[in-house]
């Protein structure tokens, strides 16, 4: 996979390609949609998608495609905010976290299994990746590493995107430190702290 996917990538450097595909990977509730949807306002004026505190909200790949403009450098990305990445989705957690019934339990989980499954599909055909990690929980889990390990095995570029710094307890350091290959960049995608930060980095990244 790794091939295809370093050759995609000279293949748009050779030809020009109009759009680079960037992916937003990362655990439930990491933040991917409010980071959507703070690209898509800051370079479009529209929405994404809805957030909310219930995981797997999102199950099924958006996209939308945005231009980057910084000084002279200018790229259009086609942003695909993708479901949460979890390696169980339990309908108990449903009922008893968020007072669904068991029908509507099922139904949430059945489609949160179906969401990862299409988001690890999709990478197949991604340029790039920001992986969105939540710094104020341990980023040290399954699913950051699990997601680092594919993109790296396919060749792809990533941008470790260290999320709600604005709230008490983050610890982005700690995303650095503990991921120190790769580059990190430290949002908060709900305030827009730091966003010109990401996009310079995406333009360098991904480009």
């Amino acid at each position: 996979m790794g091939i295809f996917s370093a050759l995609r990538r000279w293949l748009f450097r050779l030809f020009k390609k109009k759009s680079l595909k960037i992916g937003l990977y990362g655990a439930p509730n990491a933040g991917k949609t409010t980071l959507a949807n703070r690209i898509s306002m800051d370079w479009t004026k529209e929405a994404m998608g809805l957030t909310s505190p219930i995981p797997h909200e999102t199950h099924e790949v958006i996209q939308k495609r945005v231009e980057i403009s910084l000084g002279k450098k200018k790229i259009t990305f086609d942003i695909f905010d993708t479901p949460g990445v979890a390696t169980k989705v339990d309908f108990h957690n449903f009922v008893e976290e968020h007072g669904m019934d068991e029908a509507e339990g099922k139904r949430r989980a059945k489609e949160g299994t179906e969401g990862v499954i299409e988001a690890i599909e999709w990478l197949d055909k991604m340029d790039g990746i920001l992986l969105i990690m939540d710094s104020t929980l341990d980023p040290f889990n399954q699913v950051n590493v699990t997601l680092l390990g594919n993109c790296k095995a396919r060749s792809l570029p990533v941008i470790i995107v260290a999320n709600k710094v604005d709230l008490e307890g983050a610890a982005p350091d700690k995303i650095k430190k503990g991921f120190d290959e790769d580059l990190m960049v430290a949002i908060s995608a709900l305030t827009g702290k730091n966003m010109k930060g990401l996009y310079k980095a995406m333009i360098k990244k991904f480009q």
